[in-house]
This record gives structure tokens, C-alpha cells and sequence, in this order.
């Protein structure tokens, strides 16, 4: 009930306190307050008595002209900081409040609203002295609600403009919405103000429009800051935005550019892009073309760019230009290189070709041929060398080599020249030869083996004459002929085969004496036919003829000693032979050994020493006997014989002072005076043995070459002065032999005795007529000179030959010395002729021949 009453008496004191009382002054002026919207308002009034001993009552805020208060402060019959507060709940409510410690104190007002807005008038109560009224006229600002920036092409822009290229116009548009009053809308330039263009408002908006032209390069990163303000209670609105900019690269640089380089040696070449907005991209270019061997690194940051490409030089590579291309990806076009070009050393690299006006398939003998050498070498070339198979080839005009430069001139080629091409060049970085170039050199058939070649035969044996040519295409046709001394007619082709394409056979069976004579045979391909036929000559077949001009060596290699037996062979008579070496122990002729000679065409024997040093238990020397002779499918020749071959394992001698000795010296001196000691009594020995059976009548010396009627030779019986020192290696060996005596000519037969063997028709006497009954002449291109038998001499000694009358007074000795195959008659060319002849020499094979004698 109190409250209530203190309530109506407030109520009536207020009621009864907007009558104006007569001491109540009239306000001396009007304050003006802004305040922003939704913000706090500030509305002051001074409280402070201006008596000392008087104090505030009440204060009473009243809008306009309205005479009801719409807020009350009431001190009345309290304490000053126990006053009551009242605030009109349709004006203000609970958003005022007077505060009393401010200096002046003042009605603060939360949240102010448009409707605010207007004229309060503060009324203050003192105790004593008269009311004060204060004028205060509220203004409540609106600021700006919306603030957009546009760029060139209308884009709304919130942090970044751009990018934009160097040089192009930059138009920032500021558009300020709302505000009252109207802002004021102002463009910064990295915080500097600049002026731009400032356009009308409407419909409460704003514009501001900033132009720069032509922008550079200093203006990336520039920050440009759009501020609209209509109030100094708050922070201006700002819009800010980066300009960022598309910036071509402004240098390119090679930092190595090597003067030289070595081929297949790995460089380091590093390119540096200064400038470019965004980052540069770096390309490696060699000849127009994307360089890319090698290792690419690239590093730097965003305004320098780095790469570095490491790589080894090819000869390719010479002469060309490297470039470093430095580009704008986002700026293509305006990219910047840098470039050098490369000195690249290297061999030679050569390429061989046929001459390009030439057909490689049809090249044939007499056309002229040339080869071109490309050479491609840094630095250039000093040398040029041509090959044929391997052979180096010289300049030799008159035979139609010629040399020039890189080329190589074949006239009037052959079909020697045909095979396998090389050109070699040389610098200093060293030389290369060229890939082989096939050069086939067409021609007509011709002989494979150009020598006539000796067949044997026996009558009835069926031969198998091979017919070899060589021909370029080897597609052959063959035409063989038959030719004697009755007649000459071509063979059937049925009789023939063509076994391939250059080779042809044909099997020959001699029936008689008329069947033995010449075959021949021509060749024919698309080039033309043989010039000179292919010559088989068919004889009877015989026994071979004995080995001559054995000689005996010795040979040593780091491991073993050996000796070894060479000699010449003979005839062959008309079929293969084959050689054959044994040895007998002096001793009791019984069979060390024997070997056949891996050499068909040439006698040649090596048997060790160790095999030969070999007591017979008695303490008496290893000798030996050794035999040699050819034999064939007819028989055995006539037996050579090396014999009394002792070898005696001497003592080492050596010096202690010098590692050098001289027993191979005094050995070889020894052994040359001996041998021509030996000659010399040779020479007598056959003198005198020749005077003695110069008169010895049809008949012939018998000498024994069985071995197991031949005396026994004991060490004794060896003459003192044949012995032979032989020093190989760290042994010396001496060689003792012994001259064998010639056994006395003793009667054969009478001539008229019949004849088993074959007469040797090749061997007829020359020298007589046709027409004093002697034989018909023959080619002495075709046939060897008669020889002498090989007398056996020590070893050492070659065997000597004697070519002797034949007569009946003198006993000569004699071989047949027919080879095959023999070297071609030039001068023979009417094969008929010769065929004629060869026949009435074979008709005549019943003349007993001449015999051997020894």
C-alpha cells in the first residue's frame, strides 16, 4: 500500500511538473547529435547546480513538443545514487538510460532506429535554484548497405583483378548502395588517393569509376581500395582489390655455351628465364625440333627460371643450333630464346655406295664400275683409304684403278674385282671404315682350276671326270668333247650330269687303248660361252713315283723336342696318294713305328724324340732306320731309306759365367763342315762308280730295299766323322748316320725278256724325228722333264738327278716326274692335233722302257 501510493504521488508530482513554472528558464540552444543506425546516441544534459548547496531534484527528457515526458530521473527524498529511473515503454523502453557520471551526464539511447530521430528537450529540477532546459536535435545517419567493384568487362571483383597483360587499360568501377545521407565514395592507389570519376547518384547509389592506362609492369601486386563514407561514428566502407598482371619474360640466357664438344661426352648446359608472369616454361629446341636426349632439371622461383639439361653430344648434333626457348603460358607469342650453335667433333662417319647411274645387278666384265665414299667427319678428313676384301687398293692407271677424292674408278672390270668394298677415313679423333659393298662382276664360264689335270685310269675302271667352272649367274650348260690321236667327237649328254649349277660330271669307262686322250669341256651362261675349254688328260693308271730331296730337322717348343722329315713328292701316278714314313731299329729291324703325312700334297713327318730315346737294355744308342715311300691305289713307289740313325742323349754343358751357350754354335759350325766334307766325297764315290759300269750292257744294279735282308749295322761300323751335333733347347742330341755302299751292277735278264710293268708313255725320248721312225712330238708344255731316280744319300744331303742318254751302254737312272695337275700349254690351241698324236704314242706302249739302275 505504501509503494503504491509513492507511485501516485510520483505520478502526480510529474503530472503537476509539466505546468512550466514561472523561475523555469527557456533553453539557450539547440544541440545537434548524430547517431548512427542500430548504433548508440549520446543525448547530453548538464546536471550540475550552479550553487554549491544545491542539488538536482529531478530530470524529466521530453520529444518535440509533447508534453508528457517520455523519461524521468528523481532524486527526491533519497540519495543521488538511489534515484529513480523511469522510461516510457512506447518511446524508449528499456534501449535509454540516464547516465549521471558522465561529464556533462547524458541519456545514452542502445539501438537507435530511424524513428529516433528528431528534437528532445532535457527539463532539470534543482532544489533552490531555477530549472534548466537544454535543446537537443538527434540525427540518425544510415550507412551504406552494399559496396560491389567491376572491372573491364562488367566482372564483379572481390580480392584480385587481372590477370590483365602488360600494357592494357585497367577500369575499376566502385557502386556504393544505400546511406544517408549519400556517402562519399573515394579511390586509394596503395593507400594513396586518387582521383576518380564520380558519377550522379541514383536510387541511393553511388559511383566512382578508376581508369589507368596502360598498365606496366611496377603496378603488379598494386592494391586498389574503393572507400564510401557518409558519418565519422564508424570505419568508412572499403572494397580492396589486387591488380595481377601477365608479364612476357624479359631475358633468356644460356649460361654455358661450349665452343667445342666431344661426341659421346656428357655436358651440362643450363638456361635462365628472367621476368615472366606466371612462371616461365623452358623448352630445349634443336633444329625446329623439341630437344629430348638427355636429363632436364629445372628449379628457380617466380620471377627466375631455371633448366638444366645434361646430355651427350651425337655426331648429328654438328653444325645444328640449341636453343632455350623462355614462354608465357598464359602469353603465347611473346616468349624470348637464346640460342648457340654446336661444334661437335667426332670420327668419321662414312657410307659406301655404287655409283647411282650403275645397276648393281647388271655389272659384267669390260663395264666400267665406280664407288662414291660419303664421309661426314669433324674435323674434316685428312685420309682416304680403299679396300677390296681386306687388300688395301693402290691407284694404277694403266690397269684402270683410279683414285679420286671420295671416289673409286674401276675400268674394264674383271671378275678378280668383284667381292667386298671398303672405304676408310681418318681424322684426328681417329678413323671408320665403311659398311662392305657387294660388287658382282658378271662373266662367262671359266676353268676353276686353270692347270690341266692327269686322270689314271685302268681299262674298264669307271672314272668320274668332274668338269668345274666358275660363272657368274652359275646357271652352266655343258658341252664335253672327246679327243685322241684317231679321232675328236663331242660326248652324248646322256653320258654327263650336272651335279650343280657350275659343276658337271661325267663317268668314263676306257674299254682300250684308243679310250685313252683328252676330254675337254665348255661352259655356257647368259654372259657367253668359255673362251678355253677345262683339260682332262686320260692316262693309264700306274704306281706313284718315289719321294725326293728328303731332308731331316730338328724342331723344338717349350715342351718337347721332335724331328722332322720333309721331302718332294713325285708322280702319282694318275690316281691320289698318300705318304708314308716307318722306322726300323738298326738293330734287330724290327718296326718302331710308322706315320703317314697329314699334308696329301706335300711329304711331311714329325715324330717326338722321346718316343726314340729308348735303350735296347745293353747300354748301346737308340738307331734307326727310316723308310719312306707314297702309294696309291695302283701300289707302292720305289722305298727311300734314311738309315743308321743313331741318336745319343750328349751331356748339357752350359757356362756358369753367361747364360748364353756356345755348343749351338761349335754345333752348327761342326755340322756345315761335315756336310760339305760329305758332298765332296760323294762326288768322287759316283765318279768312280760311274767309270766302272760305264759298259755295263741292258743291264741294271739290284738294289735290296727289304729291310729284313739288310745287314746289321752296329755302333762300331758308324764312321767316326759322321756324327752331327744337335742342341734344341736345354738337350743336345748327336746324330751319328752311315753312308750305306752302293751294291756292284750285276745281269739281269736279257732285253728280251718279258715285260710285266706299264711302259712310262710319258716319258718318251725326244729328239727324234718322225720321219726316222722315232715317236710323234708332243707339247713339251704338257709334260716335265725326265728325271733321274733319287741315289740315297746320308741325310742332310739332297738327292741328286741325272738325266742320261738312254742307250744300252749306260745305266741311268730314271723317274717319272708327271704332276697333277700341270700347268696349261698357252700355245696349244688345236687340241685335235695334239689328241692325234698323244694316240700314236699310246699305240705304242709294247716298246719296253728304260729301267733303273743304281
Amino acid at each position: 500500500m505504501s509503494r503504491s501510493f509513492v507511485i501516485l504521488l510520483t505520478g502526480l508530482i510529474c503530472v503537476t511538473a509539466q505546468t512550466p513554472s514561472q523561475d523555469e528558464e527557456e533553453p539557450s540552444g539547440t544541440s545537434a547529435v548524430d547517431a548512427v543506425l542500430g548504433r548508440s546516441a549520446t543525448l547530453p544534459c548538464d546536471i550540475e547546480p550552479q550553487m554549491r548547496d544545491d542539488r538536482v531534484y529531478m530530470v524529466l527528457w521530453y520529444r518535440g513538443n509533447d508534453q508528457r515526458p517520455i523519461y524521468s530521473f528523481d532524486v527526491r527524498g533519497r540519495a543521488f545514487n538511489k534515484a529513480l529511473h523511469w522510461s516510457d515503454p512506447n518511446t524508449f523502453g528499456p534501449r535509454a538510460y540516464f547516465v549521471t557520471v558522465a561529464k556533462p551526464a547524458a541519456l545514452t539511447l542502445d539501438g537507435v532506429q530511424l524513428d529516433d530521430e528528431g528534437l528532445y528537450r532535457c527539463r532539470v529540477d534543482f532544489r533552490t535554484t531555477p530549472t534548466r532546459n537544454f535543446a537537443i536535435n538527434l540525427t540518425v545517419i544510415v550507412p551504406p548497405h552494399q559496396m560491389l567493384v567491376y572491372d573491364n568487362s562488367g566482372r564483379d571483383v572481390s580480392a584480385v583483378v587481372g590477370p590483365m597483360e602488360e600494357g592494357s587499360d585497367l577500369i575499376l568501377t566502385c557502386e556504393v548502395r544505400g546511406g544517408r545521407p549519400p556517402p562519399t565514395v573515394t579511390w586509394f592507389v596503395n593507400e594513396k588517393i586518387i582521383e576518380g570519376h564520380l558519377e550522379a547518384s541514383r536510387n541511393h547509389v553511388t559511383v566512382n569509376r578508376l581508369i589507368v592506362n596502360g598498365v606496366k609492369r611496377e603496378h603488379l601486386n598494386s592494391s586498389y581500395k574503393c572507400q564510401a563514407s557518409n558519418t565519422k561514428l564508424m570505419m568508412p566502407a572499403e572494397r580492396v582489390v589486387r591488380l595481377e598482371l601477365l608479364l612476357r619474360p624479359l631475358s633468356v640466357q644460356i649460361l654455358q655455351k661450349h665452343k667445342q664438344m666431344i661426341a659421346d661426352q656428357e655436358y651440362i648446359v643450363t638456361c635462365q628465364v628472367d621476368g615472366s608472369r606466371p612462371r616461365a616454361t623452358i623448352s630445349w629446341i634443336r633444329d625446329n625440333r623439341k630437344f629430348r636426349r638427355g636429363k632436364v632439371i629445372e628449379g628457380g622461383n617466380e620471377t627466375v627460371v631455371s633448366s638444366t639439361v645434361t646430355f651427350a653430344p651425337v655426331p648429328e648434333d654438328d653444325g645444328t643450333f640449341l636453343k632455350c626457348l623462355g614462354d608465357n603460358p598464359s602469353l603465347p607469342g611473346v616468349g624470348q630464346e637464346d640460342s648457340f650453335k654446336l661444334n661437335i667433333v667426332y670420327p668419321p662417319q662414312v657410307s659406301l655406295h655404287l655409283g647411282s647411274t650403275l645397276n648393281p645387278e647388271d655389272i659384267k666384265e669390260g663395264d666400267d664400275v665406280y664407288f662414291e665414299c660419303n664421309i661426314r667427319a669433324n674435323p674434316k678428313e685428312h685420309k682416304i683409304t680403299w679396300f677390296h676384301d681386306g687388300i688395301l687398293v693402290s691407284q694404277n692407271m694403266s690397269s684402270g684403278v683410279i683414285i679420286s677424292t671420295h671416289s673409286l674408278v674401276l675400268q674394264r672390270v674383271t671378275r678378280w674385282q668383284s667381292g667386298s668394298y671398303t672405304c676408310l677415313a681418318a681424322n684426328n679423333r681417329g678413323e671408320t671404315m665403311s659398311k662392305p659393298v657387294i660388287l658382282r662382276v658378271r662373266f662367262a664360264p671359266v676353268c676353276h682350276d686353270s692347270e690341266i689335270s692327269v686322270i689314271g685310269a685302268s681299262l674298264d675302271e669307271v672314272i668320274r671326270v668332274r668338269c668345274h667352272v666358275a660363272a657368274d649367274p652359275s646357271e652352266v650348260t655343258f658341252v664335253w668333247q672327246f679327243n685322241n690321236s684317231g679321232e675328236s667327237f663331242d660326248v652324248s649328254p646322256a653320258r654327263f650330269t650336272t651335279t650343280s649349277g657350275n659343276m658337271s660330271e661325267l663317268k668314263y669307262t676306257p674299254a682300250s687303248q684308243r679310250d685313252y686322250g683328252t676330254l675337254t669341256c665348255w661352259g655356257q651362261n647368259p654372259i657367253g660361252r668359255q673362251s678355253e675349254p677345262c683339260i682332262f688328260q686320260i692316262v693309264p693308271a700306274a704306281k706313284p713315283s718315289p719321294l725326293s730331296n728328303c731332308t731331316l730337322r730338328t724342331a723344338t717348343n717349350h715342351s718337347t723336342d721332335a724331328l722332322e722329315v720333309e721331302c718332294r713328292a713325285g708322280y702319282d701316278g694318275g690316281v691320289p696318294q698318300r705318304f708314308v714314313l716307318e722306322a726300323y731299329d738298326s738293330y734287330t729291324m724290327r718296326l718302331r713305328f710308322n706315320v703317314s703325312s697329314s699334308n696329301n700334297d706335300t711329304p711331311f713327318f714329325r715324330f717326338e724324340l722321346s718316343e726314340l730315346l729308348t735303350s735296347n737294355g745293353e747300354g748301346i744308342p737308340p738307331a734307326l732306320r727310316v723308310v719312306v715311300y707314297a702309294e696309291n691305289a695302283k701300289g707302292r713307289s720305289e722305298k727311300v731309306v734314311l738309315e743308321d740313325i743313331t741318336l745319343n742323349d750328349a751331356e748339357k754343358r752350359t757356362d756358369d759365367n753367361s747364360t748364353m751357350s756356345i755348343l749351338p754354335l761349335a754345333a752348327l759350325l761342326t755340322g756345315s763342315l761335315l756336310t760339305l766334307g760329305l758332298a765332296v766325297l760323294l762326288v768322287i764315290v759316283l765318279a768312280v762308280r760311274r767309270s766302272r759300269h760305264r759298259h755295263c750292257a741292258r743291264a741294271h744294279c739290284g738294289h735290296q730295299l727289304e729291310i729284313s735282308k739288310a745287314p746289321k749295322m752296329s755302333p762300331q761300323a758308324s764312321r767316326t766323322n759322321s756324327m752331327l751335333e744337335i742342341n734344341t733347347g736345354d738337350q743336345r742330341y748327336v746324330v751319328a748316320y752311315t753312308l750305306k755302299p752302293a751294291a756292284d751292277c750285276v745281269n739281269q735278264s736279257p732285253v728280251s725278256a718279258p715285260i710285266d710293268h706299264q711302259p712310262d708313255i710319258l716319258n718318251t725320248p725326244r729328239g727324234t724325228p718322225p720321219s726316222a721312225g722315232g715317236p710323234l712330238p708332243r707339247p713339251d708344255a704338257l709334260f716335265t722333264q725326265p728325271g733321274d731316280r733319287n741315289r740315297q744319300i746320308p741325310i742332310y744331303n739332297s738327292y741328286r738327278h741325272a738325266e742320261l742318254p738312254l742307250s744300252p751302254e749306260t745305266c741311268a737312272i730314271q723317274t717319272a716326274t708327271i704332276g697333277r695337275p700341270r700347268a696349261r700349254p698357252k700355245d696349244v690351241t688345236p687340241f685335235s692335233t695334239f689328241a692325234t698324236m698323244r694316240r700314236d704314242h699310246i699305240i705304242t706302249d709294247a716298246i719296253p722302257g728304260p729301267e733303273s739302275c743304281v
